[in-house]
């Protein structure tokens, strides 16, 4: 009966320290490589060894490593960073080198909490939420400093459209020395306006080309910002 191997991945910015051990957790094999995705996978796809399972830490750089791994059909595991830190505590040196070789025996004794790993396609609709919300915060802040500006000189705003904020603001400060801040100001706010707009029509865009997502938007009140914080079947990106 063939021997089996596991493998702990250790990742860090640059570098990957990779050991394998046997079923009798001896180490069998250590290497440290670049974090190249596809370096790993071909280096562990080169080793004349079956290996059963592989594990990494759950952080930065685990979701593109893991996509990569799984991908060219490698059994990686992605463990929780709590689970995995309280295991590893109890090394007396604790090195790059040797949370490897904690993480290998992990995997070989079944001691590991997986998380789930979100799909590429998911990942990307993330990043286009998360920079809409950035926008977004960021516009509002700046409208606020404009309403606070010249509320300090009297100047009352009140209640406007975002189409109308801008020429509201340019009529109360006519005249007034004001406008030199408050160029600056408009300026930045309609360039977030318009970054904001290009990232929202793409929700949009991506909301009406997903058959789930026009299925949602058919509730009353469920706007194409709603389904497209759920996972899609679609790859919007290709």
């Amino acid at each position: 009966m063939s021997q089996s191997y596991y493998i702990g991945l250790d990742v860090s910015a640059r570098t990957i320290n990779l050991c394998v051990v046997n079923a009798d957790g001896q180490v069998a094999h250590e290497r440290k490589l670049s974090s190249n995705p596809e370096e790993i996978a071909q280096h562990i796809l080169s080793l004349p060894l079956p290996v059963v399972r592989v594990g990494l830490e759950a952080g930065m750089l685990s979701q593109h490593i893991y996509g990569h791994l799984a991908e060219a059909g490698i059994p990686i595991v992605c463990v929780e960073t709590r689970h995995m830190k309280a295991a590893l505590s109890a090394q007396l040196n604790k090195t790059d080198r040797h949370d490897a070789r904690g993480i290998a025996q992990m995997m070989r004794v079944g001691l590991f909490k997986p998380v789930h790993v979100k799909t590429p396609t998911s990942q990307r609709l993330r990043t286009v939420l998360t920079a809409r919300q950035l926008l977004r915060n960021k516009l509002q802040d700046v409208e606020n400093e404009i309403r606070g500006l010249i509320r300090n000189f009297g100047y009352h705003l009140g209640k406007v459209t975002a189409r109308d904020f801008e020429p509201r603001v340019r009529e109360l400060i006519a005249g007034s020395d004001l406008h030199i801040v408050a160029d600056t100001l408009l300026l930045a706010r309609r360039s977030l306006r318009e970054q904001f707009g290009r990232l929202d029509d793409l929700l949009v865009r991506l909301a009406r080309d997903d058959t789930v997502s026009r299925r949602f938007m058919t509730v009353p009140g469920v706007g194409p910002l709603c389904p497209t914080s759920a996972p899609m079947r679609q790859n919007w990106f290709n």
